[in-house]
């Protein structure tokens, strides 16, 4: 299920980047609205926060399949993650493999041990899930202060009723 979804997100990638591309276009242009700075730090946050999910997803994506595609069918051992561009002598020290869905990875364990990463993309998008996770962060507080010296919080006072 979190593979489908993982390609599902990686297909709606080029769509995010577009919407991000126009969004920062249209708030450098002239004839803007006076508090479209909190907007436009309130709407970074929370595509920040999307990024670093549909990473996530997409890295559990690829570790699902990794481990579904180790343990069914004929020639599934060694898994095709832990034998694409290694060296004989090392596949055929494989015994195990270790799967991770916090942080996604996927680590392939030799007799000794020892275990190597099945992927060089598993580390780049833990790392940009991470940064993207403390970029929203740090937005939202930001969006959180300015709202505060504003005025502009959007938090219904006491008592008051909503529509």
């Amino acid at each position: 299920m979190l593979t489908l979804l993982g390609l599902a997100l990686l297909a709606a990638v080029p769509i995010w980047v577009v919407a991000v591309v126009i969004k920062l276009v249209a708030a450098v242009l002239p004839g803007r609205r006076p508090n479209q700075g909190l907007h436009l730090l309130r709407w970074c946050a929370g595509m920040a926060a999307a990024a670093a999910v549909g990473l996530y997803l997409i890295g559990a994506g690829a570790v699902q399949y990794s481990e579904h595609d180790s343990r069914s069918g004929a020639d599934s051992w060694p898994p095709h993650s832990c034998r694409d561009g290694v060296p004989a002598e090392t596949m055929r020290r494989l015994v195990d493999y270790r799967a991770s869905y916090l942080p996604p990875e996927f680590d392939c364990v030799l007799d000794d041990g020892s275990a190597y990463a099945s992927s060089p993309g598993y580390a780049w998008m833990n790392a940009l899930m991470a940064g993207f996770a403390v970029v929203a962060a740090v937005l939202a507080v930001a969006a959180r202060r300015t709202a505060a010296t504003d005025g502009d919080l959007r938090v219904p006072a006491r008592g008051a009723r909503g529509a």
